[in-house]
């Protein structure tokens, strides 16, 4: 009996030990704390190209993941309007700029004969400008035409008064000769021309667009043939020169974290390589962003701070989107 009873007490106390240690390895698990990992994403500096012209795509000269250095040719664009504005502009200098040599080399009889012929043209346009005007302002008036053609009539008469009330001063100035201050309008109208000439100039220059940095090129949007507007982006380019790495942080997380730090990361993409990280910028992000407590007690909303973090030396192979791994037990 006593054996018998020897054996129940160890097989009772191996079963209470067995308990005790399956109970402590439950608590091993339930109470320890997971390793906290901080994960970021890498980012770079990235310009959207653009111009200021309206118009159709004539030639891309680069591709999607093209290299591409600064001042280099990236894209054409076709704006008929741009030439027919520089056509326009480069006459009207040319006439401003025989207006000023007549002003300063005095008035013939010959010119005083075509001032008055142009002025008496202007004058007949005019009356006939005014006669339809008034023709088409009571056939508005009556609703028997859209509207459209009445402002394109209207448009028209208030040209032809223009005209005339330019070709009137063109003929009174040349009965009565250039006067001193005459010769200064004169040469005013010749400057103004020319900044309207380098004006198209510009615009024409924005017909062809160059790399703004030296970088990659992310992303084509418009396709050759298709229009763009002003400001409109037409591609974009990576600086990787320009590249850093962004980690969220629960504010309760942060205190191991200031200014200057060095952190050591790991970038999966290139075979969990470790990289050394200098912490350059620490902001707190908006209110969607805060960790709202679960209890009425013990816990308060936390916020979440943007860390940014610069690779000390440069990572070949480090590209926009890429992962990068801290283990938060090991900053110091």
């Amino acid at each position: 009996m006593k054996t018998k009873e020897n054996k129940t007490l160890v097989m009772a106390f191996v079963i209470l030990i067995s308990v005790i240690a399956i109970i402590g390895l439950i608590g091993v698990f339930i109470f320890s704390q997971d390793e906290i990992i901080l994960q970021g994403e890498v980012e770079a500096n990235e310009i959207r190209v653009s111009g200021k012209v309206p118009g159709r795509i004539l030639e891309l000269k680069v591709d999607e993941g093209s290299s591409v250095t600064k001042g280099q040719l990236l894209v054409m664009i076709e704006a008929p309007e741009v030439t027919a504005k520089d056509v326009q502009a480069q006459a009207a200098e040319q006439a401003a700029r025989a207006i000023s040599e007549k002003a300063q080399n005095g008035t013939r009889e010959e010119t005083i004969e075509a001032a008055k012929e142009q002025y008496e043209r202007a004058k007949a346009a005019a009356e006939y400008a005014t006669k339809s005007y008034n023709r088409t302002k009571n056939l508005y008036d009556k609703g028997v035409i859209a509207a459209q053609k009445f402002d394109e009539v209207e448009a028209q008469y208030k040209a032809a008064l223009a005209q005339e009330k330019a070709a009137k001063s063109q003929y009174t100035m040349a009965v009565n000769g250039a006067q001193r201050e005459d010769k200064l309008a004169a040469k005013a109208q010749v400057n103004r021309a020319k900044g309207a000439v380098m004006e198209v100039a510009a615009y024409k220059d924005e017909t062809t667009l160059i790399a703004p940095i030296s970088g990659e090129i992310s992303e084509i949007f418009p396709k050759v043939g298709e229009l763009v507007g002003t400001g409109s982006p037409i591609m974009s380019i990576v600086d990787l020169d320009d590249i850093w790495i962004t980690f969220n942080v629960r504010e309760d997380l942060l205190s191991k974290i200031k200014m200057g730090d060095i952190l050591t990361a790991k970038i999966p993409a290139l075979g969990n390589k470790e990289v050394q990280l200098k912490v350059n910028y620490i902001k707190v992000l908006g209110s969607y962003a805060t960790w709202k407590a679960t209890k009425l007690s013990d816990e308060y909303d936390t916020k979440t701070f943007e860390v940014r973090a610069v690779p000390v030396k440069k990572v070949k192979g480090l590209r926009p989107g890429m992962s990068a791994i801290v283990n938060w037990d090991k900053i110091k």
